[in-house]
Parts: C-alpha cells; sequence; structure tokens
C-alpha cells in the first residue's frame, strides 16, 4: 500500500500542476517538522515546553525581523513560506491554495503560478520586516514568521480582481463569486490590525494581497509583475539540469601510430543518438510488445509517437487532462 502511495505522489509531482506540486511540498515540510517535534519531545523527556533543538530547526528556516540574522541565513526569505507548524494553520492555506491557485492557473496559465506564489509571499514578509523594523512592534524579543499565508492570499487577491464574476460553490454558503471573497478576506485582515494577536501574520497577508492588486492591474495592461521571479527560476531549472546532466561530447580514442612522420586521422566509430531514459524504457515496452505480437517493424515508433503526444498534452493541458488509458500508458512506461 506504501508504494503504491508513494508512486502516485511521485507520478503527481512529475506530470501535475504547479498547484497540486506546491501542495505536496507543503504538506511534506508540514510532516517533516512534526515528526522531528515528536523525536525531539521524546529525547527531552516528553517536556510541555518545547525543547531547545526544536526552538532552534524552527528558527533556522524562518524569517525574523533581525536584519543581521536575515544577512547570515539568507535562505530563511524562501523556505519560511513552505512551512507550517499547525494542523489548522496548513489546512486552511492549503484548502484556498488549492481552490483559488487551480482557478488562476487554469485562467492565466500553469506557469504563471510559481513565480505569483515565491513573489507574493517575498512581499508579505518585506511588509513584515519593514514595519516591525520602524515601528515600536520590533522593539520586544525576536520575532519569528513562517507559513503560506502571505503566498495564498496574493493569489487569492490575484484571481478575485482578474475574474470577479467567476462562481466556486462553498459548503453551507453555496455559490459565491470571487470579489466577495477576496472583499471579506480584505476586510477581515483591516480588522485583524487593531489586535496584536498575530500581528505580524496580518501584517504580511496584509502585503501578500496588496501585490495580488498590483499584479492583476498590471497583468490587464498586459505586464507580469512575475516575471523577473519566471526568469530566475528558468536559470535555475536550465543551470540545474546542466550540472547534472552528464556530458554528450564523445572521448576520443588513441591516436593512432604516425606513418612517415604523419599521423593517420583517428578512427571515429559512428555517433548513435542517445535517448533519455524514459524514452528508452517506452521504446523497451515497445519492442517486446512487438516479438510477442509479430507486428510490423515500425509499431517502435507507433510507440514512440504515442508517448510524445501523451506529454505534448501534458505540457499544454496539465496532467489532469489525460484519460485513465494514457495516464496508465505513461505511467507503465516509466516504471519498467
Amino acid at each position: 500500500m506504501l508504494q503504491s502511495v508513494w508512486d502516485d505522489i511521485r507520478r503527481e509531482f512529475d506530470y501535475g500542476n504547479m498547484v497540486n506540486k506546491l501542495v505536496i511540498i507543503n504538506v511534506g515540510v508540514y510532516l517533516a517538522v512534526n515528526i522531528f517535534w515528536v523525536i525531539t519531545q521524546l529525547i527531552s523527556g516528553l517536556e510541555t515546553s518545547a525543547s531547545p533543538l526544536y526552538l532552534s530547526f524552527i528558527r533556522f528556516f524562518s524569517a525574523t525581523d533581525d536584519w543581521w540574522y536575515l544577512l547570515t541565513h539568507p535562505w530563511t526569505v524562501v523556505t519560511h513560506m513552505f512551512f507550517h507548524q499547525s494542523f489548522w494553520h496548513i489546512l486552511g492555506n492549503m484548502l484556498f491554495l488549492f481552490y483559488f491557485g487551480r482557478i488562476f492557473g487554469d485562467l492565466y496559465g500553469d506557469r504563471r503560478v510559481l513565480p505569483l506564489y515565491l513573489t507574493g509571499g517575498l512581499v508579505g514578509f518585506l511588509f513584515f520586516f519593514i514595519v516591525y523594523n520602524l515601528t515600536s512592534l520590533g522593539d520586544g524579543a525576536l520575532v519569528t514568521a513562517y507559513g503560506a499565508s502571505g503566498a495564498v492570499a496574493c493569489i487569492l487577491t490575484a484571481i478575485g480582481f482578474l475574474a470577479p464574476e467567476y462562481s466556486i460553490r462553498l459548503m453551507f454558503i453555496g455559490n459565491v463569486r470571487l470579489k466577495y471573497i477576496v472583499l471579506v478576506t480584505i476586510l477581515v485582515q483591516i480588522i485583524s490590525l487593531g489586535s496584536l494577536n498575530n500581528i505580524g501574520g496580518t501584517i504580511d497577508h496584509i502585503g501578500g494581497i496588496a501585490f495580488g492588486m498590483v499584479f492583476a492591474l498590471y497583468l490587464q495592461r498586459g505586464r507580469d509583475l512575475t516575471e523577473p521571479m519566471a526568469n530566475l527560476l528558468a536559470w535555475l531549472s536550465k543551470t540545474w539540469t546542466r550540472l547534472t546532466t552528464p556530458s554528450k561530447k564523445q572521448h576520443r580514442g588513441p591516436r593512432s601510430a604516425t606513418r612517415g612522420g604523419r599521423a593517420s586521422s583517428p578512427q571515429r566509430e559512428p555517433a548513435t543518438k542517445t535517448r533519455s531514459p524514459f524514452m528508452r524504457k517506452a521504446s523497451s515496452s515497445s519492442e517486446s510488445g512487438t516479438r510477442k505480437s509479430g507486428g510490423a517493424p515500425n509499431s517502435e515508433l507507433s510507440q514512440q509517437e504515442q508517448v510524445d503526444a501523451i506529454l505534448d498534452k501534458i505540457k499544454e493541458r496539465g496532467y489532469q487532462s489525460l484519460s485513465k488509458d494514457e495516464k496508465d500508458v505513461l505511467f507503465r512506461a516509466s516504471n519498467q
């Protein structure tokens, strides 16, 4: 059973849309954090307060209002927006991300989801950092910030301004248009400013909301404010691929002995076209099917074209657009 669950998660992460991938990452980090908490509690003898080791672990991945800590821990500006401790905290954020992120991805492209998520989270943290350093809120103990709330609030606000008349069905309420959901969200955050209870989180939410509004207004004019983030992600992806992919340059053999003072030209082996591991698996399954059925020699090409068509369909419409048969073909080809 566990293997089947793991295969489903891996398949969804490989071929699913970006919202599903973000949910998987956030839930995975949440489980790791809470497993670590259980371990530290057992080591410390089940004390009522969290152990110093666990608190250090939380701080290592959380953002703070301390500029020196931020300079020495720059990764926290990204890791904090995937970090949750409370079950209700991650449940609320992931439900909002799943529903409204899917709408945004379907209407304005799956490729824009991650850049907007990261940029909205960064702007939300920037609001938190500036307010805590320019007001008396930051005069006390070191304050940590974590959670995807700012990023999720940004996506919710953006799609609410871009498609205000889009309706979704809410439990116990019925059909509600996005503009009213966004309006209620903004009012709740403004009212929450009157309380010091999670004031840092409220400021972070307002920062995400503000950027979501600005992003939507500029996108309607044809300008995507998350394009720099998208370019950065594309560069990181290409760099990672270049570092992890073996060089395709063929090693030349030793030169042959010289004759008459002139070196004979080295004999070269015919170049062979390399295929990715996935396509080699698909080709192998095609060849075995050909031998069993005694089909025509071009059955391998037909299988190759079938897999290519499925991959093209995933790029254009997402993994969810595949039929059950197409998912089965793709899954069998990748696991043989």
